[in-house]
């Protein structure tokens, strides 16, 4: 009889032991095994705070202090992790309508080394001025480079100024821009256009 119950317990243990999640504590108590912490989606993906504000204060040869005023109002809009950024010069100039063209290249995590695109595109407003500087955008959203390759509307009351740096928001299907210009005599008012994004440079801002 005792022969039996020990035989019983064994098959007992064995068939436990093939649970998954379940481990014999000290005192013979089943436990269940803890499960392990999901790992996050999108950190490999996406830009931290600290990396934005050593990329975007060296290239527009800005304090961090100062871009980290203009960030501010970006990260609590969309959030502290763009996916995406471009770092590029544009020319442009408005008197009631005006035109913009500008270069530079797109940064993505995903993606080995830069790619390099242009952007055109009118602008319609009471803005009068013309200038030519830096711009250092935020992207979010975007999840590869060939989305980029379209128009983005400018979206209506978002332009300011802050810490001597001008912002301004764009959007299409989903995926935001947020250009951030610092250069000599760059304007900014309630211009209502779009930015048009191509491989190849463009004449026409279309």
């Amino acid at each position: 009889m005792q022969r039996r119950h020990f035989i019983a317990a064994g098959m007992a243990a064995s068939t436990i032991s093939l649970i998954p999640g379940l481990v014999y504590a000290q005192d013979g108590t089943v436990e269940a095994t803890p499960e392990p912490a999901p790992e996050s989606e999108g950190k490999a993906s996406t830009y931290s705070r600290d990396e934005i504000l050593a990329a975007g204060s060296d290239f527009l040869g800005v304090t961090v202090e100062a871009l980290g005023g203009a960030l501010e109002k970006i990260f609590a809009d969309y959030g502290e992790h763009p996916t995406a950024y471009i770092a590029g010069q544009e020319a442009s100039g408005a008197v009631g309508v005006g035109v913009r063209y500008g270069k530079g290249n797109l940064f993505m995590k995903s993606t080995p080394d830069p790619v390099h695109l242009y952007w055109q595109g009118p602008s319609i407003g009471f803005d009068t001025g013309a200038n030519a500087s830096r711009v250092f955008s935020l992207v979010y959203n975007l999840r590869e480079p060939i989305y980029m390759y379209r128009r983005f509307p400018g979206v209506e009351g978002s332009a300011y100024f802050i810490g001597g740096l001008g912002v301004t928001y764009q959007r299409a299907e989903g995926i935001v821009l947020t250009p951030i210009r610092a250069g000599v005599g760059f304007r900014l008012g309630a211009n209502i256009g779009y930015m048009s994004f191509s491989k190849k440079r463009r004449i026409l801002p279309l």
